[in-house]
């Protein structure tokens, strides 16, 4: 069992390296260091890693796995190589985990290392669900589809409310991460069915600084128009639209508290944000052919019930009543319906760092 104890979980932002050490599932130690540059900063990794207890083994969020990844995998060179071999489909992000990857491997040599994937938990979406409608020699020549993204989120969020309400077959659950990078999930007997993200994190809703679903008519015509160009357009897009665009701030409190104040670019930002969630919210639904149970995580998921509230208002015809009073208080894991309605209504602490420690002890005792 002590392989299975002491599961380092590591994760690469933009910012920062995020490092916990999971006992079972409760935290034993964590730190966040600036993303490791070179020798001195793995030499001060390493003494960060020592400082959180016994390392038995690590985990590694990666944000992309392509069709080359479904679950998770031990690393080893060949996977490391393949893993780097799809960074032109995730140019922002897959080189921050190859990193912290190459980091976390020198600071702890000898130490196995399980790659777990955003993407890998959508590999179940159906083929009606993740083909574009573009040519197939397109498709096939650079592997053109939605590969959906926040899988371990979601993958923790369905799991963890079937749980809760203890539900076995044919539970259909819409999973709402919503923080900075925003996406839904249709999860069907533990198996996402449907995700608003596609081929980029950029496609579905409205979010922090990214604009999600842009009509790409519009984007040629800036090109040829405009005479935008591609970095331009996608520097845009990344950081300089959703809530930033519409309010000029991606801070949903504050976007929220200027649209009570009767702000009117804050009040639009707020209400296209919940325009395009709750009609995506539907759109997931029908992907099941219906819905048990919907799922608040994320930042502003789990922390803003006016959100919440605002998101399961204009729901009523999937039978989602919000409870106010429930809504309204309380921390952690719990209900927030109104007990009668036909859809039970959760919100879920974000919990990645579980779900890769999950992932990390499977993969190593289906290794033994």
């Amino acid at each position: 069992m002590a392989l299975l104890m002491g599961i380092l979980v590591a994760s690469a932002g933009s910012s920062s390296l995020k490092l916990r050490v999971l006992d079972d599932d409760a935290v034993a130690g964590g730190v966040d260091l600036p993303p490791p540059r070179d020798a001195a900063d793995v030499d001060a990794l390493a003494a960060a890693i020592a400082s959180l207890g016994p390392v038995n083994a690590v985990g590694h969020r990666i944000v992309h796995g392509g069709t080359l990844f479904s679950g998770p995998v031990l690393i080893d060179a060949a996977v490391e190589e393949q893993i780097r071999s799809l960074t032109d489909l995730a140019p922002l992000h897959q080189p921050k985990s190859l990193a912290a990857l190459d980091a976390v491997s020198a600071a702890l040599p000898g130490v196995p290392a399980v790659a777990c994937f955003d993407t890998a938990f959508h590999a179940t979406i159906s083929s009606a669900a993740s083909t574009y409608a573009l040519p197939s020699s397109w498709r096939q020549r650079w592997a053109l589809r939605r590969y959906g993204f926040h899988g371990l989120s979601h993958a923790y969020a369905s799991e963890r409310a079937a749980s809760l309400l203890g539900v076995t077959g044919g539970f259909r659950v819409v999973t709402c991460h919503l923080g900075a990078g925003a996406s839904l999930a249709a999860v069907l007997d533990g198996k996402s069915a449907d995700t608003t993200m596609g081929f980029t994190p950029l496609e579905g809703l409205v979010m922090a600084t990214r604009s999600g679903t842009v009509d790409p008519g519009l984007l040629l015509w800036l090109e040829e128009h405009a005479g935008l160009k591609p970095h331009e357009l996608a520097e845009t897009l990344e950081s300089h639209s959703g809530l930033a665009g519409l309010a000029g701030t991606g801070d949903m409190r504050e976007v929220l508290e200027r649209a009570r104040s009767g702000d009117d670019s804050a009040r639009l930002a707020r209400d296209v944000y919940l325009h395009r969630l709750r009609g995506s919210i539907a759109a997931m639904a029908a992907a099941m052919n219906g819905l048990d149970a919907l799922v608040f995580t994320g930042g502003v998921g789990e922390n803003s019930a006016e959100i919440r509230a605002r998101t399961m208002d204009g729901l009523g015809f999937l039978g989602v009543a919000c409870d106010p009073v429930r809504n309204g208080a309380g921390s952690g894991d719990r209900e927030i319906g109104t007990g009668t309605a036909q859809v039970r209504i959760l919100v879920i602490s974000a919990r990645e760092d579980i779900q890769i420690a999950r992932q990390v002890r499977l993969t190593l005792k289906d290794g033994d």
